[in-house]
């Protein structure tokens, strides 16, 4: 599904089914002693990563963590993995393509009780309160939100809280996101797209080369 939302330079791999890929010294150290489920979700997406990078001529490659758990990318590549329930996938693309991107899956569901108060302001909650039924909007601003984030962080390296960035979600499976906070680096806008399919929501934000 994350194919759909990304332009064609743009590599993406994904998957429903836990992979296997021997971890290089520094993704160990970034994975820790994490639980099963993390280490099949971790594996799982550097699994990916390393099919992705592939895809565009590039040879399989440590990829360790950053201080927020971020992936480090071998220079001259943009990229994002995300993972939930039942979906793993990765992205990347040259960076004379793209300079940053994000995606984000998450299960299409609602959020529990009190989160959308935390994510979203007043006027977001009154925008998704007039869509039709049928999509789990608190869920898919949420998404947005995610795949914002980790397109802005590996320009700034600097946080974005929920309540910086203000979405718009146009029905018609595309977003609009305001940034609240200015960068040098960044527009104040960012422009992204979504789906939903197969009970998982997916978004992806895509800063071009220019």
């Amino acid at each position: 599904m994350i194919e759909q939302l990304v332009p064609a330079c743009v590599s993406t791999v994904a998957t429903r089914a836990d992979l296997h890929t021997d971890l290089l010294p520094t993704e160990l150290r970034a994975l820790g002693d994490a639980v099963e489920r993390r280490r099949r979700e971790f594996t799982t997406g550097r699994a990916c990563a390393r099919d992705a990078l592939a895809r565009i001529g590039l040879p399989g490659t440590a990829i360790a963590g950053g201080t927020r758990g971020e992936p480090l990318w071998p220079a001259g590549v943009a990229g994002s993995i995300t993972h939930c329930d039942a979906y793993r996938a990765c992205a990347v693309a040259r960076t004379c393509d793209v300079r940053s991107l994000g995606i984000d899956a998450e299960p299409h569901a609602p959020l529990a009780q009190g989160i959308i108060d935390a994510i979203a302001g007043d006027d977001e909650r009154r925008a998704l309160a007039a869509h039709a039924r049928g999509v789990c909007w608190d869920r898919l601003l949420f998404s947005a939100k995610e795949a914002v984030y980790k397109a802005w962080y590996p320009l700034t390296g600097r946080d974005l809280g929920f309540e910086d960035v203000d979405v718009r979600i146009d029905p018609r499976g595309v977003f609009e996101a305001r940034l609240l906070v200015q960068h040098a680096e960044l527009p104040g806008t960012m422009r992204g797209r979504w789906a939903v399919g197969g009970g998982i929501v997916a978004t992806a934000v895509v800063v071009g080369a220019s």
